[in-house]
C-alpha cells in the first residue's frame, strides 16, 4: 500500500513535459504472480528544452528488470530507479531515441485493484487516475498521448480471450501450451485509458453499422452462464451509437467495441478506448434479479462510458484539474441521452434530487473544491459529484445561455478544432464564445468558485400600475480556501402564472437581461420589473433546475400549491410539492423538539394527493411526487445542530398523515398500476410499477399491518415488486416473522448471484434505528460478506453509513467508532474505496453536539493511525480542518 507523502499538485504548477512520446509497444507475458511487462517507448527532447534535462518517469510500487537504450543495455551510472521513479539522464538533444523497459508485477497480490490485477481467475486493468505507473515505468499523465501496439502472451486454456485497445491484429499459438494476441489502438491516447483484459470468458456478439456505412464488431464479455443478462446491456450500446450520431454528430471511429465486465471494481466503469471495463452490476439484468432502478443504471453508464469516445478519448484532458472537462460534459450527454429514452421531466427530477442529495452537502463541507480544482493531494479524491454532477450542470447552464443552435455550434467547433488533442476548461469555453461571440468570462466562474449560491428572492406588485418587481440577491458561501467570492452569472427560468393558471406575458421588462424565460443574474443584488401584468402573477424560478443554486424565497403555501397545480414545466411542479413537504417535515422537526404535536397544513396534503391522483401525468411523475424528501434533504435546509432521531420521527409523522389522508387513493393505486402481462423493464411499465410501489409503502403506514407487503412479496413476479415489498417488510416491521422469513426466503432463492445478495446485505444495512450497528456486525461475519470485494462493502458498511441516518448517527458514537475501524481495514487493502466511504462523514459539523463529538473522535482515530494511504489522509484532515 502507498503510503502518504505529502505532496500538493497545484494547478499553477503546469509545464509540458520534457519529452514528446511518439509510440509506445507493450508486450506482456502474463503469470499470476509475475507477469513481465515489456514496454518500448519512442521519445524525442521537446523543442527548447535543456538539453541536460533527464527523463523522468512515474512508477508505484515497481521493480526495474531491465533498461535498454536503442536496444542496448544503459550503464548504471546514466539511470536511478526506485519503486517511485525511474530518471535517464544524458539522452539525445533532438533527434528520437528508445527506451525499453522490463518490469515484474504481481497482479494476484493487487487488492489496491489498480494497475493490472487479477480477481477471480481474469486479468484485469483499472489506470485512471495514476494505475499505469503500476504496470511500468511511464510518463503517466493525461496530456502525453501516442499509438499503442500491444503484444499478450498467456497460457493458452486459462486465457482464450485476450484483449486491449484498438483493433486487433491477431493471435495464435506461441509455443507449448501458450497464445499471443495482438492490438493495435492508432488514435493517440494517454496512458489511464490503457486497457487488458484476459481470462476465460463468454462472450455476446452484434454489429452496428454507421452513419457512413461502417460495420462495428459489438462484444460484451461477461462470466460464462450469464451471456443472456447482457441483453439489455447490448441494446443500450446500440442506442448510445445511434443517438451520438443524431444529436451530436459523432461516428464510432474503430472497427470494434468491446465492454468487458467484472465483479472486482473499484469504479462503475471505465471508458478505456475500444475496451470498456464495467462493474458487471452495470451489465448483468434480467426481470428476476434486476430492479427498474437497474435497468436504468445500465442504459445510463453504458451510455457515459460510450460518450467518452469522444468527451474524454479524442478530445481528452491537459491535467487532471481538467477532469470536469470529460466527466462533467459526458455525464450531461448521458442525461441528455436518457430523458431522450425516458422521461425529460422524471430523469430531470431525479438528477435534481442526486445532486441535492449528495452534491450540494459536498459544496457546504469541509470536502468542498470548485468544478476545476487549484490544488490536489489525491486526484482519486477528486472524482466527486462536484466534478461529475455540478460540471454537468454548468454545461446545461452554457446550453441554457446560448440555446440549442448556439450550443451545438460551440459543440461541433469544439470536436473540429480540438480532436486528438489534450485540452482545458479555457479551450472548451472558448470554442463556444468563438461559435456564438459571447463574451463568457464572468460566466466561468462557475468553474473557478466553490460553494452553491444561495439567491434571495423577494417580490412585489402594484396592481394600479400593472407592474410586477422582482429583487434577486445572491451570496456565494465561504468555502475552504476561498473565504470571499464574485458574483456569478445565474440563468434563472421563470414563468408567471396568473390566477387562471395561464401563463402572463409581461408588456415589457427592465432592470437587467432577460432572454425568452430566462433571467440573467450577474450582479450582487438586481431588481427585474415586469409592466403589464394583470392580475398578481405567482412566479414560478429556476424551472427545470436551470441554476443549481438554493432559492430562500417565503412563498406561501397557496402560491406553491398554485404552481404545483398549473406550472407547464412538470419539474416546477415537482418542486413546488417538494417546497410544501419541505415546510411540513422541518416545522415537524421543530414542534417534536418543543413537545408540539406534529400537524400537517391540510393545504400540503390536498396538493400532494391532487398530483397523485392526477391521471393526466405519467405514473413515474406522479410517484416522484409521492416520495417525500429524506431525512438527508431534511437535515440539509434544517442547517445545523440536527437530531438524526427527531428528523427521522417528524418524517415518519408526515408519512403516516398523508398515508391517512389518501389511503382510498392508495388502494386504488395499488389494484390500477400493476402493468399488464410479462416484466418490461420499459419506462411507462417501470413508471406504474413505482406508483404501485410507493402505493404499497403508504398502505403499510395506512393500515398498519405487514400483511399487504408479505402478500406482495409472495406475488412478485420481478426483482422491482420482490425488493421494494422486502424493503416495507424488513424497513417496517423488522422484527416481525413475516420479514424474518422473507429475508430467508429472498437469500435462499438467490444464493450464489452476488448481485442480488449486495442487495439483500443492502436492505438490512438500512433498517432504521439504534439497532443497525450489530446487525451490520453480524452480517459481516456472515460467510457470503467478502471484505475483498467492493460491491459487498458497498452494499453493506457502505449503505450503513451513507443511507442509515438513525442506525449510523447513533447518540453513543459506537457507529463512528465501528466506521474508522471499517476505514482502518480496508485502506490496507483498497484505498480508494476506503476513501470514499469515509466521505459518508463529510458533515458530521451538522450534527447536535454530542454526536459532532463523537464524530470528531472518530476521525482522529483515523487521523492517528501509524500507517494511513493518501487517500484517506487526504479525506481525514480536510474534514478536520474544514
Amino acid at each position: 500500500m502507498r503510503t502518504d507523502k505529502g505532496q500538493i499538485v497545484n494547478l499553477a504548477d503546469y509545464r509540458p513535459t520534457d519529452f514528446i512520446l511518439e509510440r509506445v509497444d507493450l508486450t506482456f507475458e502474463l503469470d499470476p504472480t509475475n507477469t513481465k511487462v515489456d514496454s518500448r517507448l519512442i521519445f524525442h527532447r521537446r523543442e527548447g528544452v535543456d538539453p541536460s534535462a533527464p527523463l523522468v518517469l512515474d512508477g508505484d510500487e515497481l521493480t526495474l528488470s531491465g533498461l535498454l537504450f536503442d536496444q542496448n543495455e544503459l550503464p548504471t551510472s546514466q539511470y536511478d530507479a526506485t519503486p517511485e521513479s525511474l530518471i535517464v539522464r544524458d539522452l539525445p538533444a533532438s533527434e528520437p531515441f528508445e527506451l525499453t523497459i522490463t518490469t515484474y508485477i504481481n497482479p494476484e497480490a493487487n487488492t489496491q485493484l489498480m494497475g493490472l490485477y487479477r480477481t477471480n481467475g481474469i486479468y484485469c486493468t483499472q489506470c485512471e487516475a495514476e494505475g499505469f505507473r503500476r504496470i511500468t515505468y511511464f510518463p503517466d499523465r493525461p496530456d502525453v498521448l501516442a499509438p499503442y501496439t500491444i503484444t499478450i502472451i498467456g497460457d493458452k486454456a486459462a486465457n482464450p480471450v485476450m484483449l486491449s485497445n484498438g483493433n486487433f491484429l491477431g493471435g495464435a499459438g506461441y509455443d507449448e501450451g501458450r497464445a499471443f494476441a495482438a492490438w493495435f489502438d492508432p488514435h493517440p491516447k494517454p496512458s489511464y485509458l490503457f486497457a487488458l483484459v484476459a481470462g476465460d470468458l463468454g462472450v455476446v456478439d452484434d454489429t452496428f453499422e454507421t452513419m457512413s456505412g461502417n460495420e462495428v464488431a459489438l462484444k460484451i464479455y461477461v462470466e460464462h452462464g450469464k451471456e443472456a443478462r447482457a441483453a439489455y446491456a447490448m441494446d443500450a450500446l446500440k442506442r448510445s451509437m445511434k443517438w451520438d450520431e443524431e444529436r451530436f454528430g459523432r461516428e464510432y471511429d474503430l472497427n470494434i467495441f468491446q465492454i468487458v465486465a467484472v465483479s472486482d471494481f473499484n469504479m462503475g466503469a471505465m471508458e478505456n478506448k475500444g475496451l470498456n471495463v464495467f462493474n458487471d452490476k452495470y451489465v448483468l439484468a434480467d426481470p428476476e434479479t434486476a430492479t427498474d432502478q437497474d435497468y436504468a443504471n445500465i442504459e445510463a453508464i453504458i451510455a457515459h462510458e460510450y460518450f467518452h469516445n469522444w468527451t474524454g478519448n479524442r478530445i481528452t484532458c491537459r491535467d487532471w484539474f481538467q477532469l470536469c472537462l470529460k466527466e462533467g460534459l459526458t455525464v450531461y450527454r448521458d442525461h441528455e441521452f436518457s430523458a431522450d429514452m425516458r422521461s425529460r421531466a422524471v430523469k430531470r427530477i431525479a438528477e435534481v434530487r442526486h445532486l441535492k442529495s449528495e452534491q450540494f452537502p459536498e459544496d457546504a463541507g469541509p470536502l468542498a473544491h470548485p468544478v476545476r480544482p487549484t490544488k490536489y493531494r489525491e486526484i482519486n479524491n477528486f472524482y466527486t459529484t462536484t466534478v461529475y454532477e455540478k460540471g454537468s450542470e454548468v454545461t446545461r447552464m452554457i446550453a441554457t445561455l446560448l440555446g440549442e443552435s448556439g450550443f451545438k455550434a460551440g459543440m461541433d467547433l469544439y470536436f473540429e478544432r480540438h480532436d486528438g488533442q489534450a485540452v482545458t476548461v479555457e479551450d472548451f469555453v472558448t470554442c463556444f464564445e468563438d461559435a456564438n461571440h459571447r463574451d463568457l468570462t464572468q460566466f466561468s466562474l462557475w468553474y473557478r468558485q466553490a460553494g452553491t449560491p444561495l439567491v434571495t428572492v423577494s417580490s412585489q406588485y402594484d396592481q394600479s400600475s400593472g407592474s410586477f418587481t422582482l429583487s434577486l440577491e445572491q451570496m456565494i458561501p465561504a468555502t475552504p480556501g476561498q473565504p470571499t467570492k464574485e458574483p456569478m452569472h445565474i440563468p434563472l427560468s421563470f414563468a408567471l402564472i396568473s390566477d387562471n393558471g395561464a401563463l402572463a406575458t409581461p408588456t415589457a421588462v427592465k432592470g437587467g437581461e432577460v432572454t425568452g424565460e430566462v433571467l440573467h443574474l450577474t450582479e450582487r443584488q438586481q431588481n427585474f420589473t415586469f409592466s403589464g401584468i394583470s392580475p398578481r402573477p405567482v412566479l414560478s424560478l429556476n424551472r427545470s433546475f436551470s441554476a443549481p443554486v438554493n432559492l430562500h424565497f417565503d412563498q406561501t403555501p397557496t402560491d406553491l400549491a398554485h404552481i404545483a397545480r398549473y406550472d407547464t414545466d412538470l419539474f416546477a411542479r415537482w418542486q413546488a410539492l417538494t417546497e410544501l413537504a419541505v415546510l411540513n417535515l422541518t416545522q415537524g422537526v421543530r414542534d417534536l423538539k418543543t413537545g408540539k404535536a406534529l400537524t400537517c397544513d391540510p393545504a400540503f396534503l390536498s396538493a400532494l394527493l391532487e398530483a397523485a391522483g392526477d391521471e393526466t401525468l405519467e405514473p413515474a411523475f406522479r410517484a416522484q411526487a409521492l416520495t417525500l424528501p429524506s431525512e438527508s434533504d431534511i437535515a440539509r435546509e434544517l442547517g445545523g445542530n440536527n437530531d438524526p432521531e427527531a428528523i427521522h420521527a417528524a418524517r415518519q409523522a408526515v408519512l403516516y398523515a398523508v398515508a391517512k389522508e389518501g389511503q382510498p387513493l392508495f388502494l386504488r393505486l395499488f389494484e390500477d398500476m400493476k402493468p399488464a402481462g410479462a416484466y418490461s423493464p420499459d419506462a411507462a411499465s417501470a413508471g406504474k410499477r413505482s406508483l404501485r410501489n410507493i402505493a404499497l409503502s403508504y398502505l403499510s403506514y395506512a393500515e398498519a399491518s405487514h400483511a399487504r407487503a408479505a402478500e406482495a412479496f409472495a406475488a412478485a413476479d420481478n426483482m422491482t415488486d420482490l425488493a421494494q415489498a422486502l424493503t416495507v417488510l424488513a424497513h417496517r416491521f423488522p422484527d416481525s416473522t413475516q420479514a424474518t422469513e422473507a429475508l430467508e426466503t429472498f437469500q435462499s432463492r438467490f444464493e450464489g448471484n452476488a448481485l442480488v445478495t449486495d442487495k439483500w446485505f443492502s436492505i438490512q444495512a438500512t433498517i432504521p434505528g439504534a439497532g443497525a450497528l450489530e446487525r451490520v456486525k453480524q452480517l459481516m461475519a456472515d460467510a457470503r460478506f467478502v471484505a475483498s470485494n467492493p460491491n459487498r462493502v458497498r452494499a453493506l458498511v457502505g449503505s450503513f453509513a451513507f443511507s442509515n441516518p438513525t442506525g449510523f448517527n447513533r447518540a453513543d458514537g459506537e457507529a463512528y467508532r465501528f466506521l474508522a475501524e471499517q476505514i482502518l481495514a480496508i485502506d490496507q487493502r483498497n484505498p480508494q474505496l476506503a476513501a470514499r466511504i469515509l466521505t459518508s462523514m463529510r458533515s458530521w459539523r451538522s450534527l447536535e453536539a454530542q454526536r459532532a463529538d463523537h464524530a470528531h473522535s472518530a476521525l482522529m482515530q483515523i487521523e492517528r493511525a501509524t500507517v494511513l494511504s493518501a487517500d484517506v489522509r487526504d479525506i481525514v484532515e480536510r474534514m478536520l480542518k474544514g
